[in-house]
């Protein structure tokens, strides 16, 4: 069977993160981006991290942060990776030794493979929607059929998905995770439990044998 992985991105609470772990998830994304309506402190999260059970992954995601941020956050709490969202060249997002995801805004003109050879040791590629001046989180699709199919590198897909949609998406896309944020939430940060059950049954039934 080849299963499609799971984060549920913006996670701000206890109980959300819970839900999204008792539902299957296989990661949870917390925003260290000051910006983000999703934006979460250091207090929040590390009272979030300590409750995520061995197999289930914590990523930390930033923009273009500043050096002495990340550290103190690595420091500060058990992150198992980090997602760089920004313009950070491959120098900047390995020089803090862990695994990393580094994420593509999809534009029309966007070469994907190029990355590849890049950002060549990322863990994976996210691969969002292009919306100026906004790094995720948008809420918009592009176009799946953009994602090339021979793709050696691990791909995560974002941008806009949804329990309506994401079952297309995977088999479209054929990523190795989806990534959902505001597609399981009542608003910004605040996860709903009905979304996030249904989301995580329709990307099990894009499953295949």
């Amino acid at each position: 069977m080849k299963r499609t992985r799971v984060k549920i991105c913006g996670i701000t609470r206890i109980e959300d993160a819970e839900t999204a772990i008792a539902y299957g998830a296989d990661a949870i994304g917390l925003m260290f981006y000051p910006q983000s309506p999703r934006a979460i402190s250091l207090e929040k999260a590390q009272a979030i991290t300590a409750i995520i059970p061995a197999f289930v992954s914590v990523v930390g995601l930033f923009v273009n942060p500043e050096p002495t941020w990340v550290s103190s956050v690595l420091n500060a709490m058990r992150i198992d990776c980090l997602q760089f969202h920004g313009d950070e060249t491959p120098e900047q997002c390995r020089a803090y030794q862990k695994p990393y995801i580094k994420v593509i805004r999809m534009k029309s003109e966007t070469n994907v493979l190029s990355y590849t050879k890049s950002y060549a040791d990322a863990g994976a590629l996210l691969l969002d929607a292009y919306q100026k001046d906004k790094f995720g989180g948008t809420g918009q699709t592009f176009d799946w059929q953009a994602v090339p199919k021979d793709l050696t590198q691990a791909m995560i897909l974002a941008g806009g998905l949804r329990a309506d949609n994401v079952k297309q998406a995977i088999q479209q896309a054929q990523p190795f995770a989806v990534d959902v944020s505001g597609g399981v939430e009542q608003q910004h940060g605040i996860k709903d439990p009905n979304k996030i059950a249904q989301f995580m049954r329709a990307v099990s039934q894009s499953c295949k044998w």
